[in-house]
């Protein structure tokens, strides 16, 4: 008995301390990287930016064509089974587009889940001059260092008219810009996590993405179709901080499923107590009756 109340009472004093030292907010972020608010938007970046859209519909009917210029609809990749992982780039970008999704495919090779069956990623090029065989050159590119094999069916490179990507991303919520004088358009860091029926569920933002903040952010968009029971218990426990594009734990939920699961323990051990008891007294009375 002695035994088994110390092993319960030390996983007790072992989950409190695992959830008691955890950080409780995101790393505040350094002075030096504090953008001056007083500053004037450069000319050339005004109009440029994302503004948030959870939850919003996307419009799935719009038609695009694919990397293989076969004919589809958005729609077409939410089956209300996985979520998608959409990006707004163009392949004659020159730096920002590569930055992004090669920070994206660095953090997909450490999930353990594979492109195609846990998520889907959908790539929209902003630019209506591309052509599916351009299309085609960028996925093979990004799917080579992707470098997993039977992957090619879950990452789709999308081109269409100036029309229907204007209204998609103004559906995310991408604002972007095209100068004619460069020939370059100007737009931000960003990528959608979007539900299995296409609803926008959370936005990451810049060229890296941590791996455990993209699975979390699956794992919710997913609307608990994907993911662990671990992955359910730290978003029970965290919070998403658009500002950093982390997943913050917070110190009332850590306190109450530390509270939960004490109580889980108070009653594993009472039980156990209680039951141990139950059995000695009809040992006993088993031994009186059967005394002369």
């Amino acid at each position: 008995m002695a035994v088994v109340c110390r092993s319960l009472l030390a996983l007790a004093l072992a989950l409190a301390c695992a959830f008691g030292v955890a950080p409780v907010q995101a790393a505040p972020v350094p002075a030096e990287r504090v953008p001056d608010r007083q500053d004037a938007v450069p000319k050339q970046l005004e109009g440029v930016g994302v503004d948030e859209h959870l939850d919003q519909a996307l419009p799935l009917d719009l038609e695009f064509s694919d990397e293989t210029g076969k004919q589809v609809r958005l729609r077409d990749y939410f089956d209300s089974k996985i979520p998608v992982i959409l990006t707004l780039n163009y392949s004659d970008c020159p730096m920002l587009c590569s930055l992004e999704l090669n920070g994206l495919v660095a953090s997909l090779k450490q999930l353990d889940w594979t492109l195609g069956k846990e998520f889907r990623v959908v790539t929209v090029s902003i630019d209506p001059t591309e052509t599916p065989e351009k299309a085609t050159r960028t996925k093979r590119r990004y799917l080579g260092q992707y470098d997993r094999p039977g992957t090619d069916a879950g990452w789709s490179f999308l081109v269409g008219s100036e029309a229907n990507v204007r209204q998609l991303a103004d559906a995310v919520g991408f604002r972007y810009r095209f100068m004619p004088d460069k020939k370059e358009y100007y737009h931000a860091a960003a990528l959608a996590l979007i539900t299995p029926d296409g609803r926008i569920g959370r936005y990451l933002y810049g060229v890296e993405f941590h791996p455990r903040t993209v699975r979390l952010g699956l794992t919710e968009t997913g609307e608990g179709k994907i993911g662990s029971a671990m992955d359910q218990l730290i978003l029970f426990c965290s919070m998403y901080d658009s500002k950093d594009g982390n997943y913050a734990l917070v110190a009332s939920r850590v306190m109450s499923l530390g509270g939960a699961v004490a109580a889980v323990l108070l009653a594993t051990f009472l039980g156990f107590l209680w039951s141990g008891e139950l059995k000695k007294r009809r040992r006993e009375k088993s031994a009186r009756a059967a005394a002369p």
